[in-house]
């Protein structure tokens, strides 16, 4: 059975209700038939897109704390060392994983621990790989306290469809690896800074599965 992230329901429910007045519309506003039939399966294909963006399949995440999971589905397009200006104002590795509009776009908890720090900032709308997305764009910033890692900062960031980003964590919170952290509408990415010399079990290019699929160990 397919699941769908309560972040979705207004937009399912209208883009829902939409489709099938526009259904309904063609049918007795045009005579002429193929017109008709391509109208609706227009339709039809923009309703199926809004129902496989806010899919939320079921994840059974293994926990382990000598673990960082990934915390989205997608795509690894960055793996460098870089300063960290906002928090940690030193060197971070930087393992950046970017989402196309196909992915599923729920974002979890990559590890657990207590949330120390959980920020909102407003921002530009750079396509989510550009260099200056990760501190330009609009984005959360969060930091969990592992026992393990120690402090590890996450960054979910739009890019130029997502307009709206949905964070969850608060300071002081108690977070459980692979549960629910957020949502990022339309396309985006995340960046996890890790401390240096974290052993990483990805490379750049590699698609990896958020909630499952580890990343790095200790």
């Amino acid at each position: 059975m397919i699941r769908f992230h309560k972040e979705g329901y207004r937009i399912i429910l209208t883009a829902l209700i939409i489709s099938v007045i526009g259904v309904i519309c063609t049918e007795k506003l045009i005579e002429i038939s193929w017109l008709v039939k391509l109208i609706q399966i227009v339709i039809v294909g923009f309703l199926i897109i809004i129902l496989q963006f806010f899919r939320n399949p079921k994840r059974d995440t293994p926990l382990n704390s000598d673990t960082i999971i990934a915390p989205v589905d997608g795509k690894v397009v960055v793996i460098e060392e870089v300063e960290e200006p906002e928090y940690f104002k030193g060197k971070r590795l930087q393992v950046s994983i970017f989402m196309s509009p196909i992915n599923v776009h729920v974002t979890r908890y990559a590890m657990s621990g207590d949330v120390k720090y959980s920020k909102y900032h407003p921002g530009k709308y750079l396509v989510a790989w550009h260099p200056k997305a990760s501190t330009e764009n609009e984005r959360t910033t969060v930091v969990i306290h592992n026992k393990t890692f120690g402090d590890v900062l996450y960054r979910q960031i739009a890019g130029a469809l997502a307009k709206r980003i949905v964070n969850y964590a608060k300071k002081g919170d108690e977070v459980i690896q692979g549960t629910d952290a957020g949502f990022i509408k339309f396309g985006s990415r995340v960046d996890l800074f890790l401390p240096l010399g974290t052993k990483l079990k990805v490379s750049l290019g590699d698609k990896v599965k958020g909630g499952i699929q580890a990343i790095a160990e200790k």
